[in-house]
């Protein structure tokens, strides 16, 4: 009898057990979980996954969604033959922010969010996300930009603050944004870059610059480079370290990495240099730099406050330029 009662005491605690292990089980399967950024470098940022975020619901998923899709594909919405506007001049915003502004060194989103609003001396104005998208839109698609209100602009901005969510405040982690190359001690040479341009990158942008437009005649496959349909002389890859670094990191496509670039430092400035000594759309630019010793030291249009000239800011050498400027 005592053996019997010591059984059903085991028998009793072993079901108690049980039931509570079955509550853990439940709760952390139905409780979602924030994912946390992963890489397979450690110290760099990493963009979140739809797949894996369970806390974006509702008309907030649906705007990020939709938002992804028209920094993807912005001509089929925006361009010359858009189904919600035409606008813009038939490029896409990831034609510069690879993989919908997802991409490590790619040109991405993951910082933009956290470091706006923002104080801007190209501007001379604090600017908001908006302002930022809208600038995207005059100048790297050379073309009109969206009303805040609508359902598309209010998309990018809810896809563009999910790409960075887990980015601190005023932090820009390792891997966003564009990292130039090692400054040259010559100037870049574009005619060095014709060269490099024609056994690298003609096969995709073809021979006069102009792109492969897709087959739906709607977009570009691969972007124009310089020429009506490419970006104009406000644009950011207008300045040299931004297009050289941008090339140096990511081109040729899917072949060159941050850690394994296709070009060296120097081919990159050079077929750069190339690229931007194309023809391409203007932009008035006189109420950019109110504060004209705030130019950056490639900046290509002047009057500047430290003596070198255009073709100097716009090609280089930069190292004098960063000299005078430090004394």
């Amino acid at each position: 009898m005592i053996n019997l009662k010591g059984n059903w005491i085991i028998y009793l605690i072993t079901i108690g057990v049980f039931v509570v292990l079955i509550s853990e089980v439940a709760e952390t399967s139905t409780t979602p979980k924030k994912e946390l950024p992963r890489s397979a470098n450690s110290d760099e940022w990493s963009a979140p996954s739809l797949f894996r975020d369970h806390l974006l619901e509702g008309d907030e998923r649906k705007k990020v969604i939709y938002g992804e899709e028209l920094i993807a594909n912005t001509a089929k919405y925006l361009g010359p033959k858009g189904t919600i506007a035409q606008i813009t001049n038939g490029m896409n915003c990831q034609n510069c922010h690879l993989d919908a502004g997802k991409k490590r060194w790619g040109n991405n989103y993951g910082g933009v969010s956290a470091n706006y609003p923002k104080f801007r001396d190209r501007s001379g104005s604090i600017e908001t996300v908006y302002k930022r998208v809208s600038d995207c839109m005059e100048r790297s698609l050379n073309g009109k930009t969206l009303d805040s209100s609508t359902y598309e602009m209010q998309s990018m901005m809810a896809y563009i603050k999910w790409v960075g969510r887990d980015v601190e405040k005023n932090t820009t982690p390792k891997g966003v944004g564009i990292m130039p190359p090692e400054y040259l001690d010559r100037a870049a040479s574009p005619t060095n870059g014709n060269t490099i341009y024609t056994a690298k990158c003609q096969s995709c942008h073809g021979s006069n610059g102009e792109g492969l437009m897709a087959a739906d005649g709607m977009s570009f496959t691969y972007p124009p480079l310089w020429g009506a349909n490419s970006y104009n002389i406000g644009a950011g890859l207008f300045r040299l370290s931004r297009l050289a670094g941008y090339v140096r990191d990511n081109m040729p496509l899917n072949q060159a990495s941050h850690k394994s670039p296709a070009l060296s430092d120097e081919e990159s400035w050079d077929v750069a240099a190339f690229i931007n000594s194309q023809p391409r759309p203007k932009k008035d630019l006189s109420h950019d730099w109110p504060n004209i010793s705030k130019k950056p030291i490639d900046h290509p249009f002047g009057p500047y406050t430290d003596g070198f000239s255009e073709e100097q800011h716009k090609y280089g050498p930069f190292k004098p330029i960063i000299a005078a400027r430090k004394k």
